[in-house]
């Protein structure tokens, strides 16, 4: 089976609020033009094309059949989708090339989240029966994990502002980031609690933005690509959607991900961590140790897209090792309440 490469990565800037449609083609079509200046392809030379993205977020039917306008009506190409982070849709996309059904493929995510309230449409991932009824918004059910955590000793408020210090501190390089600079850890713990036990800067901002990426066969991403970031281990798992029945402190299935996954030599790695205490569940689970540097990029704490922060996980990982400033990095894509389904993707250059 052909291995598989990221051969291209473009983000639209990450913003708290955007003026055009939900349909995210505003956001797609600078970014789908930067992706294909890149690697010198057309869409002509796209053998499959995935997305990801939810009709909730958007508030209309079929919202990412909308979105094919940025891709074109014509001449007629291979699609299809996924209604969760895009990371999922480009695990579709590398089976794709996987099974030899076509050597290259693009893979996008969008999210417009400043359309609705996200608190609550997020709570309809919720059990219908017995949960959604009682509209615990994200934020309360990330309140619980970290009072969890905080009540076991497992962390300190302390330890969450210095998450959210680094995480702006970094995200000074990125120029798509929404927030960035330097922040004092003291002045941090001096603000008000959002969802207590967390702070505004213990959760990731409301976002609008998008990501895109190229794959292609390693063969042919060599073509494409100086440094081709060749996928050399893709992982999901998922744990239970009911609270009550597993530790909110622990992340199982990043765990049972990462033992089928050559972690030894990663030497960043993105993670997905919407809010300050996840990042230090996931280190955990993953065992990195401090040479493993995390999120350079801000991750999500800096701008979290919906249903494409999981893949500009990736994106940002494979740039890395792009641009020659890393060999082996891991990417983390998380999806459902307090770390529920969680994708790896080790990428390495060869």
């Amino acid at each position: 089976m052909p291995e598989v490469a990221v051969a291209g990565f473009a983000q639209a800037p990450n913003v708290r609020k955007t003026e055009g449609t939900t349909n995210g083609v505003e956001m797609l079509v600078p970014i789908l033009a930067e992706a294909f200046a890149a690697t010198g392809l057309s869409k002509q030379d796209i053998g499959f094309w995935c997305s990801g993205s939810s009709d909730y977020l958007a508030g209309r039917a079929f919202s990412f059949i909308a979105a094919v306008d940025a891709l074109g009506a014509f001449p007629p190409i291979h699609e299809s989708h996924v209604e969760m982070d895009a990371a999922w849709a480009l695990y579709e996309a590398w089976l794709k090339i996987r099974t030899g059904e076509v050597d290259t493929a693009l893979v996008y995510g969008f999210g417009k989240a400043s359309a609705g309230q996200l608190r609550r449409v997020m709570a309809m991932q919720l059990d219908p029966y017995l949960v959604t009824p009682l509209w615990p918004d994200s934020l309360a059910i990330a309140g619980l994990q970290a009072r969890l955590g905080l009540e076991g000793g497992l962390w300190s408020e302390k330890d969450l502002a210095e998450v959210a210090a680094r995480s702006r501190a970094d995200a000074a390089d990125n120029p798509a980031a929404q927030l960035s600079g330097t922040v004092d850890v003291a002045e941090l713990l001096d603000t008000p609690y959002v969802a207590d036990p967390l702070r505004a800067h213990d959760i990731a901002p409301v976002t609008d933005g998008a990501s895109v990426i190229i794959l292609a066969s390693e063969e042919r991403a060599r073509d494409l690509v100086e440094r081709p970031a060749i996928i050399s281990g893709l992982e999901h798992r998922i744990d239970s959607p009911v609270l009550g029945a597993r530790d909110l402190t622990r992340s199982p299935s990043t765990a049972i991900a990462a033992e089928r996954l050559d972690l030894d030599g990663v030497e960043l790695a993105e993670l997905h961590a919407p809010f300050t205490h996840q990042e230090l569940i996931l280190r955990r689970e993953l065992g990195l140790d401090d040479g493993v540097r995390i999120s350079p990029s801000g991750g999500a704490l800096t701008g979290n897209p919906m249903f494409s922060a999981g893949l500009a996980r990736i994106g940002e990982a494979a740039a890395r090792i792009h641009r020659g400033e890393a060999a082996k990095t891991l990417a983390h894509a998380t999806s459902g309440p307090a770390l529920q389904q969680n994708l790896l993707a080790v990428l390495e250059a060869r």
